[in-house]
């Protein structure tokens, strides 16, 4: 049989010990093979991609990037992990991954149940990006860019708007731009707090905003543009949701 490649991603350094000493434990039966750890979830999505890991165990509380984001960046690779999830969640929590066919160690970590799950990761396909969105609890911090094998992390706070063209969206940041494949209407969704649509096809960081100044036309009713805070482009505000960012603008600096 050959070694199974397993990379480990926990924040605590006894559980990560832990894990190994199983693994060790276990191998007679279960030959495995240690391509990796990480003690943090952007450190678990910069180094996995070319570890070659086939199985990825996976700590759930981690500071900075919890282990359900991690694994929702992580779903984007072509050769995607197969994911246990490590926790000392509560019944209610597991049963909730359970409903979305997550397979999941309760800590303390017995041998017997680490070569369990390990058998069955390796029998079955990533969980899917959308069983990993349903089970998340809140919105992500990073999105995720998959290039040539490996992912480019951008954090949500720096993103100044989103812009819907064709089947992407522009990630715009003071850096940049990167394209993602998610619905406009999604990210509205995940990013209400923070982000307002401003046009059918485009969302804005409320903290961007620093003013308007009326666009170019000789009709009756104005019209707007969004002057943001870092780049100089300037974006249209539609008729429709002037009144509305107008407000909202106007209410986050009172």
């Amino acid at each position: 049989m050959s070694a199974l490649a397993v990379f480990i991603a926990d924040d605590e350094e006894p559980a990560r010990e832990r894990l190994k000493e199983l693994l060790a434990d276990i191998a007679p039966e279960l030959p495995t093979r240690l391509v990796g750890e990480a003690r943090n979830g952007v450190e678990a999505v910069e180094r996995l991609p070319a570890s070659g890991a086939r199985v990825l165990l996976l700590d759930i509380e981690m500071p900075g990037m919890g282990g359900l984001e991690v694994a929702r960046h992580l779903a984007a690779l072509p050769e995607a992990p197969a994911i246990v999830f490590v926790t000392a969640h509560d019944r209610h929590a597991v049963e909730a991954f359970e409903l979305n066919a997550l397979d999941y160690l309760m800590k303390p970590v017995r041998a017997a149940r680490l070569a369990a799950a390990l058998r069955k990761a390796a029998a079955t396909r990533a969980p899917a990006r959308e069983r990993l969105e349903r089970a998340a609890s809140g919105a992500r911090q990073y999105f995720s860019v998959a290039e040539r094998n490996r992912i480019v992390l951008v954090p949500v706070r720096e993103v100044i708007y989103f812009k819907a063209e064709l089947k992407y969206v522009t990630l715009r940041t003071r850096a940049g731009e990167h394209l993602i494949e998610e619905p406009l209407v999604a990210l509205e969704r995940e990013f209400a707090e923070h982000y307002v649509r401003i046009h059918r096809n485009c969302l804005v960081a409320r903290a961007a905003v620093r003013s308007f100044e009326r666009a170019g036309g000789g009709d009756d009713e104005p019209r707007w543009n969004v002057v943001l805070d870092g780049i100089a482009e300037r974006l249209p505000v539609s008729r429709r949701q002037w009144p509305v960012v107008k407000e909202l603008v106007t209410e986050g600096r009172e």
